[in-house]
Order: C-alpha cells, then structure tokens, then sequence
C-alpha cells in the first residue's frame, strides 16, 4: 500500500490551491501530498471567446499575492473599477468605484482555465504528486487516517483526505455526510457577449422581474453574461438563435452597455443552495463545493471557497498537532463559520427575494429605497463594497 500525508480528492481550482498553499511548507518538513483527479489537466492554455471565467474578488487576489502566482494570473486577469447595482423599474442605482475605497480594483475576470494554467505550473512534483485520470472508489476510515481505494484497485494510506471533488460528490454521500439542499427552480445561462460600448471595467448586476442579470468585464471588450431565469423560460431562451435571445437579453438589460453585438456558446447550470452537515472529521475535510455551493448572484462562491482553503492551510502549517488532528481540523472550522455564514445567508436571501414574481412586486419600494440609502449612507455603501470584495469578515 502507497502512502501519502495528505491526498486531496479533486485536481480543480480549489484542490490545486490548496496543494499550493502547502507545499512549500510540506517540502520543508518532508511531506508528500497527492493530487487525485479524475479529468485529465494539461498545462496548455487555449484562448477561446467562449472560455468560462470567475471573478476574483481583491481578497482572493492578495491571497494569490502571498501565494507568489498573482504576477502569471494578471496577465490575464480584467480588472473591475466599477460595480452598478441596479432594479428593473426603478430609476435608482448603487454605484460604486474602486478609487474610492483606495484600490487599484475591486476584483479581476479570469479565464478558468488561465488560473488552472498558472496553478499547475506553480506546483513543484517533488512534493505534489498529481495523478490524472484516476477516480478514488471508496474510502475507509481507520485509527490514523484513511485507506483510499483508486478506480484500478490501488490502495494509499493518507493521514488526511481533503475532498474537493465539486457539488456532486460520490464520496460525500459514501461516507453518509447529509447535504442540507434548497433548489431555487432556477438555472443559470452562461455566456461571454460583445457589447456595442467599451466596458471600460464596469460590473453590472441588475434585478429584473424574471431574475438577475450580471455582466462583468473581460479581456478585448468582452463581459461574462450570467442570467438567471426559472425554468422554462430559461428552457425557451435556450433554444432561441443567438440574434433573438440577444434581443431579450437588450429588452431586460437595457441600453447602459449600448447594443449586444456577439453572443458565445450558452451554457446552463440548475441552481441549488448545498450545505454539507458536516465540513470536517478526524482526518477529512471538505472544501470547495463539496463543502458548499451557492447561487452566483453574489459572485462570491469561488472566493469564499480560497478564503477557506487559505485558512485550513495556515491551521495546519501552524500546527505542532498531527496531520489531520480532529481538535485542529475543528479549530480550523470554527474560524470559518462567521464568514461563511455571513456569505451563505446573504446569497440565499437575496436570490428568494428576486427569484419570486410577488415577492419582488411588494419588496420593490423597499428596495429602490434601499439603494437610495447606500447612496446616502457613505458607512452603509462602504460595508456593501467591502463584500464585495471579500474583505469583510475574518480577513
């Protein structure tokens, strides 16, 4: 049986954050990690106009700083100077603007597989061994840790499995981990557009009677489209050319960006508030959507799952315990739940209050006044900035 210190379930964006959080660390003190992925992951970058993108918020980013990666991730990397919040409707919008809260930006629109890119190459193999096209099968728990078993019946023993494998987890459910679910009866359409303005680093959300729309920049005068419309109607916008859903996409954003000139591939995502039960036991943890998904209402999925990762790498190199000590990996946890908590529970109010037809028509005033008063109240916008940019608690 092979055997590894920490082996980490899911080569994404999470788990290879994760392994880079560690393994200066872990070279120092002789420790081996294992990346296990079941996709194969190659270093090569292929620009496309329909290539998937996060935004990294300005807390993610010194993350990366301190992480040495952010001087390849720039290079890609669209910054956002401008965010516009704004209600179908109402004539009363939230503008905020990076210089007035003294940064260069609130955030950055990257390529996935950019950052994908950048992470691997970052990761040194004397210390991380990454292991492609491989799925974990089963694992077993024992006194001092696992016994995983892989897909071609090869056994490791690990003193700590951290499982970020995504949202549809089989081994979450193999252990018997309940997951907490709300479905909105949403689906998510994702897509990059053209639009006839220069974007010139402006963000966009805006709520509209069918759902909420974001637009956020990308590189060469390109925006990441996310709408969000209940299920059927996104069915029939998904099968619509690309000239005629452009023109509804124009009727519910309006004229702010000028006309849409170009529309990519459509991808489509069903919406599901997930919250495993439990994030950490004696030698496991889990991470990233594993852990919990979100509405990308907020955009804050991604960065809340690098805040956690960032937080059980610095619990762990502070440690003096042994790798995946229960009491640690509590510790770890217990630094992370205000934070989560304050994320989860603000996505998951704001996409039922936008995601019902009544709701929205009674709470309409309430927030028209709202966005009037983060106009007003300079502390009150100041705070709404500050989620914004992952630099509001346990930073």
């Amino acid at each position: 049986m092979q055997q590894s210190d920490l082996v980490i379930i899911g080569g994404g964006l999470v788990g290879a954050s994760l392994a880079l959080c560690l393994q200066y660390n872990a070279k120092h003190h002789g420790c081996q990690i294992r990346l296990i992925e079941p996709y194969t992951i190659t270093s090569g970058y292929q620009p496309s106009y329909d290539a998937r993108s996060s935004a990294i918020s300005y807390g993610s980013k010194l993350i990366y700083e301190q992480l040495g990666l952010w001087n390849l991730l720039v290079e890609k990397a669209e910054p956002i100077t401008h965010i516009q919040v704004s209600e179908q409707g109402h004539g009363i919008a939230i503008e905020m603007d990076a210089k007035e809260e003294a940064v260069p930006a609130f955030g950055y629109v990257i390529d996935n597989s950019w950052i994908g890119k950048c992470l691997i190459e970052a990761l040194d193999n004397t210390v991380v061994h990454c292991q492609y096209n491989t799925e974990v099968r089963s694992l077993t728990p024992y006194a001092e840790g696992y016994e995983i078993t892989l897909d071609n019946d090869d056994k490791i023993a690990a003193d700590l499995v951290v499982l970020a494998e995504g949202g549809r987890s089989d081994i979450r459910q193999q252990l018997g981990i309940y997951v907490k679910q709300r479905p909105y009866g949403q689906i998510a359409i994702i897509a990059n557009v053209t639009p006839g303005y220069r974007h010139l680093g402006r963000a966009f959300e805006r709520f509209t009677t069918q759902g909420p729309i974001a637009l956020l920049p990308l590189k060469d005068n390109h925006c990441a489209l996310v709408l969000t419309r209940e299920q059927n109607e996104a069915s029939r916008l998904l099968a619509l050319t690309d000239e005629l859903f452009m023109e509804e996409l124009q009727q519910a954003f309006g004229n702010r960006m000028g006309t849409f000139k170009k529309i990519g591939k459509r991808y489509s995502y069903p919406l599901i508030l997930t919250e495993s039960q439990e994030q950490v036991r004696p030698h496991l943890v889990l991470l990233g959507n594993t852990a919990h998904g979100l509405h990308p209402v907020a955009g804050q999925g991604y960065n809340l799952s690098l805040r956690d990762t960032w937080a059980l790498a610095q619990t762990l190199i502070k440690s003096s315990k042994p790798l995946g000590d229960f009491v640690t990996l509590q510790s770890y946890l217990k630094s992370r739940t205000l934070d989560q908590k304050r994320v989860i529970e603000f996505s998951d109010q704001i996409t039922r209050l936008f995601s019902n037809k009544q709701a929205i028509l009674k709470a309409g005033r309430f927030f028209g006044l709202g966005l009037a008063s983060m106009n007003i109240i300079p502390p009150f916008k100041h705070w709404f900035t500050l989620q914004a940019m992952g630099l509001g608690v346990n930073q």
